[in-house]
C-alpha cells in the first residue's frame, strides 16, 4: 500500500494534473482529504482480518471469538463493562480474559488433570499456584507388600524444613480426615483433608526486582550491619520464579513468588543466588579486594540477624532473607559500600518500581539523561544545564536504579516552561533527601514565576518531603512514593510520623497524584483572596502514618484550603478540606472534615463514622445501618428496648463492615491490601463490584469468581476444588 497522501491523484492522467497545476492544485487539495478517509477504511478491513484470530484481534472482539466456542461468561464475577471508557476495557480483560479462551479447547482436552488446574490460575486470574491433591496426605496403614513411600507420613521432628511447610501448599504431613468441603461458601466451614479435595494455593503477591541499588548501612547497629532496602527497613527477600519446563509440572518453590526461607536458602543456595536469580550481593573493598566483585556462593552463610548478635567469620557474609539483612565481620568491613540486587513483594504496579509504564512527552522535548555511563553523573548536573539552555520542555530521565543523595532545587524562570524528572522504564532510583542547610528545612524545592509545570515520575523520594511554592501551573506527581514519614525503622514505622511529604505553599498549581504512595499533604493558602487549589488524586495511598492525624491540612488553618477528587484511592488518616468535588470506590481511614458540604459528592466509598460529608450515595457503613434500622424495626419493639436494640445493631454492623487491612505500613508486602477478613461490603462495595480503595483496578473478586467457576467446570466428576490463598 502506498502511504503517499498523493496516492489518488497519482492515479489520474497526466493531462489532469498539469490542467490542475495550471490552476494551484485545487483537484490535489480535494483528493488528499479523500484519501484520509480511504486509508481509513482500508485499515478498518486490515482490522476485519486481524479480528478473525484470537492473538491478533482486539480486545471487544474476544466475547465473541469465545462464543463461537461455547466460552462461558461468569455472571457472578458482573456483567461486563462498557468498551468505550478505558476503566471498562480494564475490567473486561479480567472477565473475559484472552488467555483463557485462547487455550479453550486445549485445556478441554487435559480436562481432569492436577497441572490444568494450576494453568486455570495463570490464565483465567493471572495468579500463579500450586494444585494438592489432600487425599494423598491422609493417614492411613499401608500394606508392607505395596507400600507408597510418597504420601503423607507421620513428622520427622529432626526434618526443620518438613515442619515449616505443615499446614501449607508444600506440606509432607499425614492428616487425619476433615469432613467439611474445600469449596463451601464461607471460610470458617471450609475443610482440607479429605479424599474428594483439591486445593489450589495461589499467590496475589507478585514479586518486584531492584537492580544494583546501595545496600543501607545500619549505623546504629554498628558499620558490619546492612539491609538490603535501601530505606533501612526489613523488607523479606521473594523468589524470582523459574519458568516449568513442562505443561504438565506441578510448581514447587522455585517456581513461584514465595519468601525466602531460611532454610530453604541454606539447602539450596545456588537455586536463589546469582546474579540473574532472586539475590545477589555485590562488594568494594571487602576481604583484599579492589573494586566491585560479587560475593561468591560459597562466601554467603545463612544466620538469624534477627537482633545482629551474630558474628560472622572472615571471607564470609551473613545473609538473613527473612528480614533482607547483611552482616559482615566487624573487622573486615566494605571499604566503599554494599550494591545488592533482590526481589520484594507487592501486590500492584504503583508507588515506581523496575515495572514497565507508560512515557510520554511533549513534542521537541530536550532529554537530559543522567546515570552512569550517561552525560550526566548527578541530577544537579542536568538541572544546571537545563537552566542554561532555558528549553520550553525538558525531560530528565534517570537511567539506573542507584542512589541519589544531593540537594534539588527546581526553578522555572521562563514563562509555561515544563520539565519532567523520571525514571527510565524498569528503574527504580532514589532520591535522598538529607539535612543540607542549618539555617533552613531541606527538601526537593520547586519554584516558579510564571506558569511552570512539573511532573515526577517512577521516583522514591525519602529523607524529606516536597515543597512547591510560587506561580506553579501544574505539579504532576505518577508512579511515586514520596516515603511516608520520610524514613522507615526496621519495623517500617515511621521515623517522623508527623511530618508532611508534600508542601502546597501559596501556589494555584493543579496537583494530580496518579498511581502513586504518598504521607501526609499541607496546603498553606492564602484564603481570602485566592480560590482553593485542586487536587486529583487516582488510584494511589495517601498515608499519614496514623488514623488519627492530618492526611490532608493546613498547618495554620483548621482546614485546607484545597477542593478535592478522590478516585479509586485509600486514604489513612484524617481529611480536613474546603471541598469534596468527587469521591468515587474509595477508602477513607479518619474523620472527614469539610467545610462546603452542600458542594459535590461521594459514591461507592467508606466513610468513617462521624464525619461531615457532602452528600453520601451508597457509601458504607450508611447502609448497612439503613439495613439495621429496618430490621430492628421489624421486630416490633418500642420504648428503651427498641433503642438499645437499635444502638446495639448499628455498633455491630459498622465495627463489622470497618475496613480491615494486611498491613499499614509502607515498606511491609501487604501494605495497603484488604485482609481476607474484611466485609464483603467493602471487598466488593465499588460500583462495578470489585474492591473499594487503591487495589480496586486489581479486580481480584472477579477474578476469585472466575477461578472457581472454572475449577468446577474443569475437575473431574466427585471431585470439590476450592482456591487458597497463600499470600
Amino acid at each position: 500500500m502506498n502511504p503517499s497522501s498523493d496516492r489518488l491523484f497519482d492515479l489520474l492522467p497526466a493531462v489532469h494534473r498539469q490542467r490542475d497545476a495550471e490552476k494551484g492544485f485545487p483537484l490535489r487539495a480535494l483528493l488528499r482529504v479523500i484519501a484520509e478517509q480511504v486509508e481509513v477504511v482500508e485499515d478498518d478491513i486490515g482490522r476485519l482480518y486481524e479480528n478473525w484470530f484470537i492473538e491478533t484481534c482486539q480486545d471487544w472482539a474476544v466475547p465473541y471469538i469465545g462464543d463461537l466456542l461455547a466460552h462461558r461468561i461468569v455472571h457472578e464475577a458482573g456483567q461486563p463493562g462498557e468498551v468505550t471508557t478505558p476503566q471498562g476495557l480494564r475490567r473486561n480483560k479480567i472477565l473475559i480474559p484472552r488467555r483463557e479462551v485462547a487455550r479453550t479447547i486445549h485445556n478441554r482436552r487435559r480436562k481432569g488433570t492436577l497441572a490444568l488446574l494450576e494453568t486455570l490460575a495463570r490464565d483465567v486470574a493471572g495468579w500463579p499456584a500450586r494444585a494438592v491433591e489432600f487425599y494423598r496426605l491422609l493417614a492411613w496403614t499401608q500394606a508392607l507388600n505395596h507400600q507408597r513411600l510418597q504420601r503423607g507420613r507421620y513428622p520427622d521432628l529432626r526434618d526443620g524444613q518438613a515442619l515449616g511447610w505443615v499446614g501449607g501448599p508444600f506440606d509432607e504431613i499425614a492428616h487425619s480426615v476433615d469432613v467439611r468441603r474445600i469449596d463451601a461458601a464461607f471460610q470458617r466451614t471450609r475443610g482440607r483433608h479429605n479424599i474428594p479435595s483439591l486445593g489450589l494455593f495461589v499467590w496475589r503477591l507478585k514479586e518486584y526486582s531492584v537492580t544494583r541499588t546501595p545496600a543501607y548501612c545500619q549505623e546504629e547497629m554498628g558499620p558490619h550491619c546492612y539491609t538490603f532496602s535501601v530505606l533501612g527497613n526489613d523488607a523479606p527477600l521473594y523468589t524470582k520464579p523459574r519458568r516449568e519446563t513442562s505443561p504438565t509440572d506441578i510448581a514447587g518453590p522455585l517456581d513461584l513468588p514465595i519468601p525466602i526461607s531460611r532454610r530453604a536458602l541454606e539447602r539450596e543456595p545456588a537455586a536463589y543466588y546469582g546474579p540473574s536469580k532472586s539475590f545477589a550481593i555485590w562488594t568494594d573493598g571487602w576481604d583484599g579486594h579492589q573494586g566491585q566483585r560479587l560475593v561468591e556462593s560459597g562466601e554467603m552463610m545463612v544466620a538469624d540477624l534477627s537482633r545482629w548478635q551474630y558474628r560472622p567469620p572472615r571471607g564470609r557474609v551473613a545473609v538473613d532473607p527473612v528480614l533482607g539483612r547483611i552482616a559482615f565481620h566487624p573487622r573486615q568491613l566494605p571499604k566503599n559500600g554494599v550494591r545488592v540486587s533482590y526481589h520484594y513483594g507487592f501486590s500492584k504496579d504503583m508507588g515506581g518500581g523496575e515495572y514497565l509504564r507508560v512515557l510520554s512527552q511533549p513534542n521537541a522535548a530536550t532529554l537530559y539523561r543522567v546515570g552512569s555511563g550517561e552525560p550526566f553523573k548527578k541530577i544537579n548536573d542536568a538541572l544546571q544545564q537545563w537552566q542554561k539552555d532555558a528549553p520550553q520542555h525538558a525531560v530528565i530521565e534517570i537511567a539506573d536504579s542507584g542512589v541519589y543523595v544531593e540537594p534539588i532545587n527546581i526553578t522555572f524562570e521562563q514563562p509555561r516552561q515544563s520539565l519532567q524528572v523520571r525514571a527510565a522504564n524498569r528503574r527504580r532510583p532514589v532520591l535522598r533527601l538529607l539535612n543540607w542547610m542549618t539555617e533552613s528545612p531541606d527538601a526537593l524545592f520547586v519554584s516558579s514565576r510564571d506558569g511552570g509545570r512539573l511532573t515526577l515520575d517512577g521516583l522514591l523520594i525519602a529523607g524529606r518531603g516536597v515543597q512547591a511554592e510560587g506561580r506553579l501551573d501544574q505539579i504532576r506527581i505518577r508512579h511515586c512514593t514520596l516515603v511516608p514519614g520520610w524514613s522507615l525503622q526496621p519495623d517500617c514505622s515511621p521515623r517522623r510520623p508527623a511530618e508532611p511529604s508534600l508542601e502546597l505553599i501559596d501556589t494555584q498549581a493543579r496537583v494530580c497524584i496518579e498511581e502513586s504512595i504518598l504521607g501526609s499533604i499541607q496546603v498553606s493558602q492564602d484564603e481570602v483572596g485566592t480560590d482553593p487549589l485542586y487536587i486529583h488524586i487516582s488510584d494511589s495511598i495517601l498515608d499519614a502514618t496514623g488514623f488519627e492525624l492530618e492526611a490532608l491540612g493546613a498547618p495554620t488553618w483548621p482546614l485546607a484550603h484545597a477542593r478535592l477528587s478522590v478516585l479509586r484511592s485509600t486514604v489513612l488518616g484524617q481529611i480536613q478540606t474546603h471541598s469534596i468535588d468527587v469521591a468515587e470506590d474509595s477508602i477513607f481511614m479518619g474523620l472527614i472534615k469539610v467545610a462546603r458540604s452542600q458542594r459535590g459528592c461521594m459514591r461507592f466509598c467508606y466513610v468513617t463514622p462521624g464525619s461531615r460529608t457532602p452528600r453520601r450515595y451508597h457509601c458504607q457503613p450508611d447502609l448497612v445501618e439503613e439495613a439495621a434500622r429496618k430490621a430492628v424495626n421489624e421486630l416490633g419493639l418500642s420504648g428503651a428496648a427498641r433503642d438499645q436494640a437499635l444502638a446495639a445493631a448499628l455498633r455491630r454492623e459498622a465495627q463489622r463492615v470497618r475496613p480491615r487491612f494486611s498491613s499499614v505500613r509502607y515498606g511491609a508486602p501487604g501494605y495497603g491490601r484488604l485482609a481476607d477478613s474484611c466485609a464483603q461490603e467493602i471487598r466488593r462495595g465499588a460500583q462495578d463490584e470489585s474492591e473499594m480503595g487503591a487495589l480496586h483496578d486489581l479486580f481480584e473478586p472477579q477474578r476469585d469468581a472466575n477461578l472457581r467457576v472454572r475449577l468446577d467446570e474443569y475437575t473431574p466428576a466427585g471431585s470439590n476444588a476450592g482456591v487458597i490463598y497463600a499470600s
